[in-house]
């Protein structure tokens, strides 16, 4: 058991001093009518003097953020989950019992209040309390009123108290739920149907990942979180439902930075009879949609550029974003060893199962084009060997009908004209086991249940998947996926 500090043993004498009182420390059920910013919204137009001939009256509830004790009247300040609102507390008004039991309560107590609206003479809505009652009595003290969680760690891992103190990561929170809102809504409308599909599963598919790994006990079975929601959505096309789409959660073992957590939200499309160029208007209109109905603005600043997603945005090919970065044409070039000169000339080092013709090319776009794709840019036509699930182009079976969205050098989505050629499939399939005896550990397995599916038959189809915390980054315009993550992962403390 830890020991407790001055404070927290002064806060549990005053918490026995309540219960002495034969008053529950940690509250009942309250029924308030009010919230602060409603309040405070309605009432800022009605001049202080008016308040004179109302008798408006509101019932409020939330914690203590600010107290001014002055003898025998007093202000303070609670927040809800709206914002704060000034309480003004006189003993003439509760009694004098009421009044010494505000007069124990400390910051972070929560309380109800019932009381007339007014204003102060500065132009504050405020409450005259009437009605005072403590609910709960916290026990720990909240921290330094202007300096909050100063380690940046501990606002990720005391997640609650951040929402205490930081009204920005507050703010963040509420506009997420808005955000994926808007999402739902805008597919809704477009035609789509979302659905649920499993969390745990026995292949590893859909996308390159290194997965996490669980055991059915029952089943006596090993089987993996899922990495994407790929196969089980193309499924449904078959199945003849043609328009679907599911906002959840994958899981990829991988490393954690600023933009990246072992565990994210993931939204995944596919519309039967579309293409690459459908999933790309789909995608411009569906950001322009989250922008003007939930921020009304298209301008956005986000790692030091401001971001215009007025459209129409840019669309370039990977191989012609290389040549303007290089000169190197590889279109031109079919030769495996001379892409392999290539890549020495340029300093880039390559594993033994990157030494491919399209592993070089994307090593080349990660090294040159990646980062200076600040405005909304579609980058198409993406190497067949790092796109095993895509459909390959019909001009130059070398590449594939694929896209990714780049926003301010990183990526946002990731889309495809969809491959339902089974036989063609299955070869993919096979030479992914190939990579993965060369070390490569992201490589997928080979779902015959899935070949089976395309062997019924699935209509051509475009399909796309959104990075949801990475949009919403951009859209908050932070830097840290951890700031838009209620509850990022973090490394355990370690015990003392």
């Amino acid at each position: 058991m830890r020991e407790l500090t001055e404070q927290e043993l002064v806060r549990r004498e005053k918490m026995q001093n309540i219960k002495n009182l034969g008053l529950d420390p940690f509250g009942e059920a309250f029924k308030r009518d009010s919230y602060a910013q409603t309040l405070k919204e309605k009432y800022e137009d009605i001049d202080h003097d008016a308040f004179e001939n109302m008798d408006d009256v509101a019932t409020v509830a939330g914690r203590i953020m600010f107290i001014r004790k002055m003898g025998k009247a007093s202000f303070f300040s609670i927040q809800d989950k709206t914002g704060k609102i000034q309480i003004y507390i006189s003993i003439n008004d509760i009694g004098e019992d009421k009044y010494n039991l505000f007069k124990s309560a400390d910051l972070g107590d929560i309380v109800g209040v019932y009381g007339k609206v007014m204003k102060t003479r500065t132009g504050e809505v405020t409450i005259k309390c009437l009605e005072y009652t403590p609910l709960v009595k916290a026990l720990k003290p909240l921290p330094e009123k202007f300096h909050g969680l100063t380690d940046i760690e501990e606002r990720y891992r005391r997640r609650y108290v951040d929402l205490i103190m930081n009204e920005e990561s507050k703010n963040i929170a509420f506009i997420r739920p808005k955000i994926i809102r808007t999402i739902q809504n805008f597919m809704d409308n477009e035609g789509f149907t979302e659905v649920e599909t499993p969390v745990l599963t026995t292949l590893l598919t859909g996308a390159s990942a290194r997965p996490f790994i669980t055991h059915h006990n029952t089943q006596d079975l090993d089987m993996y979180l899922r990495i994407a929601l790929e196969l089980p959505l193309k499924r449904l096309l078959v199945g003849g439902m043609e328009a679907v789409y599911e906002i959840g959660r994958v899981f990829r073992n991988e490393g954690m930075d600023p933009k990246h957590n072992p565990e994210f939200t993931l939204m995944e499309a596919y519309l039967a009879y579309s293409n690459l160029d459908g999933m790309m208007d789909l995608t411009e209109r569906m950001y322009q949609k989250i922008a003007s109905d939930v921020f009304g603005k298209m301008k956005y600043n986000w790692y030091g550029n401001e971001i215009d997603l007025t459209g129409p945005w840019k669309r370039i090919s990977m191989t012609d974003a290389i040549k303007e970065k290089t000169g190197i044409d590889f279109k031109q070039i079919d030769d495996v060893e001379e892409c392999i000169k290539l890549a020495k000339e340029h300093h880039i080092d390559l594993e033994e199962h990157e030494m491919a013709y399209g592993h070089i090319i994307n090593k080349f776009f990660e090294k040159y084009v990646e980062e200076t794709l600040i405005q909304p840019t579609f980058l198409y036509g993406h190497p067949i060997e790092i796109s095993p699930l895509t459909k390959k182009n019909k001009d130059d079976e070398r590449f594939v009908d694929r896209f990714e969205l780049f926003i301010g050098g990183k990526e946002f989505a990731n889309a495809y004209t969809e491959l339902n050629d089974p036989i063609d499939q299955l070869e993919r399939f096979e030479q992914q086991l190939k990579e993965r005896d060369l070390g490569n550990e992201e490589a997928n397995d080979i779902d015959m249940d899935f070949i089976e599916a395309l062997e019924y038959g699935m209509p051509p189809a475009g399909g796309i998947g959104y990075g949801i915390d990475r949009l919403i980054m951009l859209f908050t315009e932070q830097e840290s996926i951890r700031d838009v993550i209620l509850f990022p992962t973090m490394k355990p403390l370690e015990k003392k």
